[in-house]
């Protein structure tokens, strides 16, 4: 029997070569720290995944001396390890992060992507321009769209929710960027969770009035299942939602209400959350849409194998530091490689001969740290208002 044998944890970084963020706050350094784990075991075979390291010492014993093929019972074996504790939040991204490795390693045993080893058909993934735009000045937000249209991109979304006229000009950026492609791009705004429902409603609504919008993503806090339900039925959108959500089980007050109409997860949740989540969907005649692909192609993968993928974020046409993957940008979407495995390969030695301090994404004004006013505003605010 093959034995995972142990784990090593690296750190690269992304350039975005612009600031990243949301109504929450931004990067204004555009360098972020890419955490990379590797899974080793007694055959030589590795996986490497991207994504958070967070836990993985209390983890680990969950996998060791374990057959890595056997991911889905490994991935309840992770889950159950952490029982008394709990598996949300940070410490679910680090079982992600141990997950997309094993499939990784299952891949190249069986010598194929992992998109064919999980039943794909289509090495294309439909996606949608994302630029984490809420710092960019207009020209800024111009040009990005227009690069992503270079490369066939139909849809865009928009980081916003603190001033509506702002929102609607920005909007009509995005769509004259990608007029190229299609005569009615498709526009999603992410609110990031910093409205409360009346104020969802009221921006929304005002926005409407101009733009078509496909969806407005996180406009309530995750888990106000009924605020998502009501507010679905407020506006002509789409609700978009899930990407904080961390075990399958935080999905089912939204279904039960009503209150998601495209099904959202973190990439940094792993293939196999992925999956389970994809099927609960279907199920309920739901499409999916993964969020967060930059640097982490597994999920793409695993999007190519299920029947209601409907479309994924794409931030960024580059890779990490010392990080290479197998998949390009074209036709408005991603085209997945031949690759085995999840296409990932890394050169260990350049990664720790450029470590990086500045790449963090938790600092004192950012969008992990939620503004104390959050869902509390009045008046609208200018992104300025953001600055670290």
């Amino acid at each position: 029997m093959m034995k995972i044998t142990g784990y090593r944890c690296l750190s690269s970084h992304l350039d975005w070569g612009r600031p990243v963020g949301d109504v929450n706050g931004f990067i204004a350094s555009g360098i972020t720290e890419v955490p990379i784990v590797i899974v080793e075991t007694d055959e030589g075979v590795s996986g490497v995944a991207t994504g958070s390291a967070h836990d993985i010492e209390r983890i680990f014993p969950a996998l060791e001396g374990q057959d890595p093929r056997a991911v889905s019972t490994l991935y309840d074996r992770m889950l159950a390890r952490v029982f008394k504790a709990g598996h949300a939040g940070a410490t679910f991204a680090g079982i992600g992060t141990l997950d997309t490795a094993l499939w990784d390693i299952k891949a190249k045993l069986a010598g194929e992507p992992l998109w064919r080893l999980l039943g794909g058909a289509d090495r294309f993934v439909a996606g949608y321009a994302s630029g984490l735009d809420i710092a960019l000045d207009d020209d800024a937000l111009a040009g990005f769209y227009r690069t992503m249209a270079e490369r066939g991109f139909t849809s865009g979304k928009l980081k916003g929710g603190l001033d509506t006229a702002d929102d609607i000009r920005r909007l009509g950026i995005i769509e004259d960027a990608l007029r190229v492609n299609a005569a009615r791009p498709g526009l999603m705004l992410d609110a990031n969770e910093s409205w409360n429902l009346k104020q969802a409603v009221r921006h929304i609504a005002a926005v409407e009035a101009v733009h078509d919008l496909t969806w407005i993503e996180e406009p309530l806090r995750r888990w106000d299942a009924a605020g998502h339900a009501r507010l679905s039925h407020s506006v002509r959108a789409a609700v978009a939602t899930g990407e904080n959500l961390s075990g399958l089980e935080q999905y089912l007050p939204l279904f039960e209400a009503g209150g998601v109409d495209v099904v959202q997860t973190g990439s940094g949740a792993g293939v196999t959350h992925f999956l389970r989540l994809a099927h609960a969907a279907h199920s309920r005649d739901l499409p999916m849409s993964p969020v967060g692909l930059t640097s982490n192609s597994a999920v793409a993968h695993a999007a190519a194998a299920i029947p209601n993928h409907l479309v994924a974020e794409v931030q960024h046409l580059g890779e990490p530091f010392g990080v290479t993957i197998d998949v390009e940008y074209a036709d408005g979407g991603m085209v997945l490689g031949d690759t085995p495995g999840a296409g990932i390969t890394i050169d260990e030695q350049a990664i720790a001969a450029r470590a990086t301090d500045d790449a963090s994404w938790l600092v004192q004004s950012g969008p992990h740290v939620r503004p104390s006013r959050a869902g509390l505003r009045i008046v609208a605010e200018s992104p300025a208002t953001l600055a670290p």
